[in-house]
């Protein structure tokens, strides 16, 4: 540690300060430019608003730096795959030939299974009820997909 000048406002000598070990190596690493190409350079850093969390605000932080979330959070990802599996099943449903059309159901029904469970997991893991999802309506759904069908074009 060597002494660094200090100066008061009007830019006079007062005395000598001790620069500390962390101070050095800060300006040490500024002046080799070590901070030169560090993200958000310039700018802002990002926040990120974890205000919803509450209490949990820090847990939720580190799932996601991890790169994982909390278990309902991973279910929900699953409900939302199968729904828009569902979607696309439902947009393809009126050009199923009739030859495959039984199939095409079939799949369809197995699919509204698979996601009234996804469905059935969130609502279990999630912490409170707004998280939570309506069930499948099963037999609306597949009415949906029935209106499509060969025999109804």
């Amino acid at each position: 540690m060597g002494g660094v000048p200090r100066r008061d406002r009007y830019g006079r000598e007062v005395g000598e300060t001790w620069e500390s070990l962390i101070e050095r190596q800060i300006r040490e690493a500024t002046e080799d430019g070590r901070f030169d190409d560090l993200p958000h350079q310039g700018a802002r850093l990002p926040l990120e608003d974890d205000s919803a969390a509450g209490e949990w605000a820090l847990a939720h932080r580190m799932l996601r730096n991890a790169g994982a979330a909390p278990p309902w959070i991973e279910s929900d990802k699953e409900v939302r795959a199968l729904q828009a599996r569902r979607d696309e099943l439902l947009g393809r449903a009126g050009r199923v030939s009739s030859v495959a059309w039984r199939r095409a159901r079939a799949d369809f029904a197995d699919l509204l299974d698979q996601l009234d469970s996804a469905i059935a997991r969130v609502n279990a893991e999630a912490p409170t009820d707004r998280q939570h999802r309506r069930p499948v309506d099963r037999a609306g759904e597949l009415s949906r997909f029935d209106a499509l069908g060969p025999d109804r074009r």
